[in-house]
C-alpha cells in the first residue's frame, strides 16, 4: 500500500511524464514545420515513449492500492529559434525530469517503500540514458554549427536513431 505522500508524488511525477510526452510532441511538429524530417521522426517516437512511462506509472500507482490521477497539463513551448535551441530545452527539460525522479527515489527510502524504491530504478537508468542522448545530440549540433549541409546531414543522422524500447515493467 502506497503512503499519501508516496501516491501524491508518484501522481506529480505522472503529471511530469505527460507533459514530456506533450513537448516532444510540440518539439515534433516544430522541427517538422522547418523541414527537419529525421528529427520530427525522432521526436514523435520520444513523444510515443514519454506517454509509455507515463503509463507504467498510472499502473504502478492503481496496482499498489493507490489512485492514479489524471491532471491539467501545461502547455509546452510551440516555436523555438533554432534546432539549437530546442535541443538545448530538451536537455534542460531531461534534467529536471532527473531530479523529479530522484526525488522520488528519496521519499521511498526515507519511508522505506522498498518496492517502489524497486519499481523507480528502471527510470533511474532511463535519465541517465536520457540526458546522454540529449548531451550527444546537442554535441553534435554544437560542431555543426549554421552549415546548411551539415543540419542536413543531421536531420538523416537523427532519423536513423531509433529509440530503445523499455525494458522496465510492462504496461
Amino acid at each position: 500500500m502506497l503512503s499519501e505522500q508516496m501516491q501524491n508524488a508518484l501522481n506529480a511525477q505522472i503529471k511530469i511524464e505527460a507533459e514530456s510526452s506533450q513537448v516532444y510532441l510540440a518539439m515534433a511538429s516544430f522541427a517538422e514545420t522547418q523541414g527537419f524530417e529525421g528529427v520530427s521522426s525522432f521526436m514523435y517516437m520520444h513523444s510515443d515513449e514519454e506517454r509509455q512511462h507515463m503509463l507504467k506509472f498510472v499502473k504502478y500507482v492503481n496496482e499498489r492500492g493507490g489512485h492514479a490521477t489524471i491532471s491539467e497539463l501545461s502547455k509546452p513551448p510551440l516555436e523555438y529559434g533554432s534546432l539549437k535551441e530546442m535541443f538545448e530545452e530538451l536537455f534542460a527539460h531531461e534534467v529536471k525530469v532527473s531530479k523529479s525522479i530522484n526525488d522520488l527515489v528519496h521519499i521511498s527510502l526515507q519511508e522505506q517503500d522498498y518496492a517502489t524504491h524497486n519499481f523507480l530504478q528502471w527510470y533511474v537508468a532511463e535519465q541517465i540514458e536520457e540526458e546522454a542522448l540529449a548531451r550527444t545530440i546537442l554535441d553534435k549540433i554544437n560542431l555543426i554549427g549554421d552549415d546548411k549541409g551539415g543540419l542536413y546531414l543531421f536531420d538523416r543522422d537523427v532519423q536513423a536513431i531509433t529509440v530503445q524500447p523499455s525494458t522496465g515493467p510492462a504496461v
